[in-house]
């Protein structure tokens, strides 16, 4: 809809995750080398949080896309099951057989099969749990018990982990000492600075094909005022502003059209102050939509 009017070759602010546009914060590159590094030298347990819209499964998206080929990964996103529900899960993911009805020792004993025969062809298999969160003290021991699948030398799966804060206060209890220190590598995702949030803007342009930036300093100001940092909100916001602006032919959005635009995101985002000359424009182009209205 906007892209040409913008010069863009796609929409560079789809709140997909899209490895395409992973950017490398020191953060966000500090993380995906973690977990490279954890995952390629077979190290067994990750761990990564992050506050919602950190930018967890993009990193996860750019670290799948930058493994081996030959790496084999089982993708859950479901985690509000039992701990066999996720064990026959894990199976299903790395399309093996399932039976209804059939022991957990069973289930365990073919996915041991796959592993080695994995290893044996020098294939790494990795496990990616996201909004691990959710998962109760008994799922996470099942998980921890998946890490006794190992020989000798080397752990024969290779488990990540991504939730909410919440997660660290969940691998806290107690009950769960053992899977702490199973851990290998444990990574907190946090927000963009200003000057990282300017390059991200920056960047997801670039990578959609624009030669300018449809965003004035301003606008860009408003946008960190407003997402604190957060790249799921940054996108938010520039998507909403470059449709408004697109709409009403602004070329580039500038600020007080980006705080018109934050303030209709605002019943879900308290916290933000406008400036002084906003609201008498806001009000401006309310009579003159309700006129446009009337007269239609």
């Amino acid at each position: 809809m906007y892209e040409s009017f913008y010069g863009y070759r796609e929409r560079p602010f789809n709140v997909t995750p899209d490895a395409r546009f992973f950017f490398p914060s020191t953060k966000h590159r500090e993380a995906l080398d973690s977990l490279y590094y954890a995952v390629t030298q077979r190290l067994g347990f990750v761990v990564v949080t992050g506050e919602i819209g950190a930018g967890k499964t993009t990193v996860c998206r750019a670290l799948l896309a930058k493994l081996p080929r030959t790496t084999k990964v089982a993708m859950i996103t479901n985690t509000k099951i039992t701990s066999r529900t996720l064990l026959c899960m894990i199976l299903e993911e790395f399309e093996l057989p399932v039976r209804d009805r059939e022991p957990r020792w069973k289930l365990l004993r073919r996915l041991n099969e796959f592993l080695i025969r994995s290893l044996s062809n020098d294939e790494n298999v990795v496990l990616v749990i996201d909004e691990a969160q959710n998962l109760t003290p008994s799922v996470l021991e099942e998980v921890r018990l998946l890490s006794n699948l190992e020989t000798e030398q080397t752990k024969l799966l290779q488990v990540i982990l991504m939730g909410q804060p919440e997660l660290k206060q969940v691998l806290d209890l107690p009950k769960l000492a053992q899977f702490k220190q199973r851990i290998a590598v444990a990574y907190h995702l946090q927000p963009l600075h200003l000057d990282e949030t300017k390059a991200y803007i920056r960047h997801r342009q670039g990578k959609a094909g624009a030669r300018a930036s449809a965003f004035t300093p301003e606008a860009v100001e408003v946008i960190y005022r407003y997402s604190r940092g957060v790249p799921r909100l940054i996108n938010l916001a520039c998507e909403r502003a470059l449709l408004t602006g697109y709409a009403e032919g602004v070329k580039p959005v500038d600020g007080l059209l980006m705080e018109e635009v934050v303030l209709d995101l605002l019943p879900y985002h308290a916290g933000f102050r406008t400036s002084p000359e906003i609201t008498p424009r806001i009000k401006v182009e309310r009579i003159r939509l309700e006129a446009r209205a009337t007269s239609a």
